[in-house]
């Protein structure tokens, strides 16, 4: 057995606490965990393991929490993550469970989530986001349902949209090679791009004649 002999609140951290037992210091805890501790009550070696075996969870919570805080995050980048951070799987695994249950971690959301910010911000084809997707630990089910809402020719349109503008200046059949390619290397089909193509660069020469009367 081992006798709290102090609890005092980090400095660098006051929502930690430092228990010393037996005079020295012997593991932090959060401060709610803490709470329930006083000076002088003793403890078991396994009451000790059971505290610091919570707090390890804690502390992935809290790892998971900041990484949710930035964006949304599938289940597998919270795994993966905690992971590299060295925690162990069973730890990972209820830090998983939890955040799920809070609905914090939600695979089905976060598939819309990111196809919505790809489509808004920088489009690509269904097969280029079903593969970003699958990186990130979807299933397929998902990912198909997901895609339901997003228009691929749509996303096609804005992608080109802009990168249009740029490649204005070159004579129609350097325009098509250009814009196409940049087409390609966001993951969309060569009729899809030959559509598209053609639209922008009859809209490039509508505006050129409006320009001109």
């Amino acid at each position: 057995m081992g006798k709290i002999t102090s609890l005092s609140v980090q400095k660098r951290n006051q929502e930690r606490v430092n228990v010393y037992i037996d005079g020295e210091f012997a593991f932090g805890l959060a401060y709610v965990a803490a709470a329930r501790l006083h000076v002088g009550q003793e403890l078991s070696p396994d009451e000790i393991k059971t505290l610091q075996d919570q707090d390890t969870v804690e502390k992935a919570k809290d790892s998971a929490y900041r990484l949710i805080s930035l964006r949304p995050r599938s289940a597998m980048e919270i795994q993966q993550n905690l992971s590299k951070k060295g925690y162990d799987p069973d730890v990972i695994t209820q830090v998983i469970d939890r955040l799920i249950e809070l609905d914090f971690l939600n695979d089905e959301a976060f598939a819309h989530y990111w196809i919505e910010q790809r489509d808004t911000f920088k489009p690509r084809s269904h097969m280029a986001l079903r593969q970003e997707l699958q990186q990130k630990g979807i299933s397929r089910s998902i990912i198909d349902q997901a895609l339901t809402a997003s228009d691929e020719t749509v996303a096609a349109r804005a992608a080109a949209e802009k990168k249009a503008r740029q490649l204005a200046r070159y004579p129609e059949e350097e325009f098509k090679i250009k814009l196409g390619q940049f087409l390609q290397r966001r993951g969309f089909n060569y009729a899809l791009i030959k559509e598209i193509s053609d639209e922008m660069w009859q809209e490039i020469e509508l505006e050129n004649v409006s320009a001109n009367d």
